[in-house]
């Protein structure tokens, strides 16, 4: 569809420039006179080409803020679209408001107009707004999924902290390593040989490490970026692999359990968001696979979900797997007797919400000193090497 730029003027006598998606001249000036302009002159600027393939995610949060607040105002969408498109910021959002516009324009529904933009609207989002179009309360739903979007964008960060300063340090220690074992050490060491004295195991230890980092540093430095590009794409076209890593991330000393309650942290919050507008409990589960992010936790929902499907209480299918704490198993049986279910689910979130804190503080206390004694236990090493032989020379002088 062709993207065309404007010059309009409305009304009150002001001025409008902007660019819209429209089929001919013809169909652009109805759609400019639908929001009370009035078409001075345009041209087209070729294909749009408007996929608005992603979106950051604070920009999506204030899209659907303004969207919310202007529903709940009692202004029509097509309005408000119109208004954010010729008030947006960036491109993408100028894009995003123009291809909703002309997908409500033609009747579509809101939720189908999200559902023609994959990349910026999830699915769970799309069966939200779904469910509050059908249920009279798209306002109430629109308000919830800002919210549930703006706490995971506090777990990415919270889970960001977690892995920022191990990866931090050890580039640092790696960097620290190939300084030694490229600069310093061949020099100490020839120093060392030229003594003429019987060179210690560790030191010799250290000579063939230092010859491995001189002669082949240009293999070793891009071996891990190498590999773990490798790993990535055997993951991708493999299944079976990707497994195998999610299995193994839930499973990494320390590390592993805080990332395994970041997942259930959002697991539990989609749960009691689908809850709250209404979506069915095993459509619910089968978006909350989705959004999870790992295969193992996701094989674990649909498992339960099979067991819930054939009867099982909701408790029970969630105790059939042990990837589920007992937390979650006892909040899930006391919704079960009070058939407060949005409670348990955010009273689990918040419990998860408040752990994670704790444990990456934790985490975050404890990495810092085993790094440090990781770097001081190297630099010990080629101190030892290095002193040793010297130390003994310097003992057999007969003064």
């Amino acid at each position: 569809m062709p993207l065309y730029r404007y010059r309009a003027i409305s009304l009150e006598g002001k001025i409008a420039k902007g660019e819209v998606d429209a089929l001919n001249d013809f169909a652009l000036e109805a759609q400019l006179k639908k929001i009370g302009l009035e078409l001075i002159h345009a041209h087209p600027l070729g294909s749009s080409g408007r996929s608005v393939r992603k979106m950051k995610r604070c920009d999506l949060i204030s899209f659907l803020f303004q969207l919310e607040m202007m529903l709940r105002a009692g202004v029509s969408v097509l309005s408000i679209l119109a208004d954010l498109r010729d008030a947006a910021d960036t491109p993408e959002m100028k894009s995003l408001c123009a291809v909703l516009y002309e997908k409500i324009d033609a009747g579509s529904s809101i939720s189908d107009a999200f559902a023609t933009l994959p990349g910026v609207f999830p699915e769970i989002t799309v069966n939200l707004v779904r469910s509050g179009e059908v249920t009279g309360q798209l306002v109430e739903v629109l308000h919830e999924i800002g919210r549930s979007l703006k706490w995971q964008d506090e777990l990415e960060v919270k889970s960001k902290q977690l892995l920022l300063y191990p990866a931090f340090l050890t580039v640092v220690i790696t960097a620290v390593v190939v300084f030694l074992m490229i600069y310093i050490v061949p020099q100490l060491v020839d120093f060392i040989v030229n003594m003429g004295e019987v060179v210690p195991i560790q030191t010799r230890a250290l000579i063939w490490v230092s010859k491995l980092f001189v002669n082949y540093w240009w293999l070793i430095l891009p071996a891990p970026p190498v590999l773990f590009f490798f790993v990535s794409i055997l993951a991708k076209i493999n299944p079976g692999v990707r497994y195998l890593l999610h299995a193994a991330a839930l499973r990494f000393p320390y590390l592993g359990p805080v990332l395994k309650k970041i997942i259930l942290a959002r697991v539990s919050d989609t749960q009691g968001l689908t809850h709250r507008t209404g979506i069915p409990v095993l459509e619910g589960l089968d978006l909350c696979s989705k959004v999870s992010g790992n295969l193992v936790i996701k094989e674990a929902i649909e498992q339960a979900s099979v067991r819930i499907a054939n009867g099982a209480p909701i408790s029970n299918g969630f105790a059939s797997q042990q990837l589920f704490p007992a937390l979650i198993i006892r909040m899930l049986k006391m919704a079960e007797e009070t058939g407060d279910w949005s409670g348990a689910f955010d009273n689990i979130s918040y419990f998860y919400n408040r752990d994670i804190n704790e444990s990456i503080g934790r985490v975050q206390a404890m990495i810092e000193p085993v790094l440090t004694i990781v770097l001081g236990s190297i630099i010990g090493w080629v101190i030892l090497a290095v002193l040793g032989p010297i130390y003994d020379t310097i003992s057999k002088i007969q003064f």
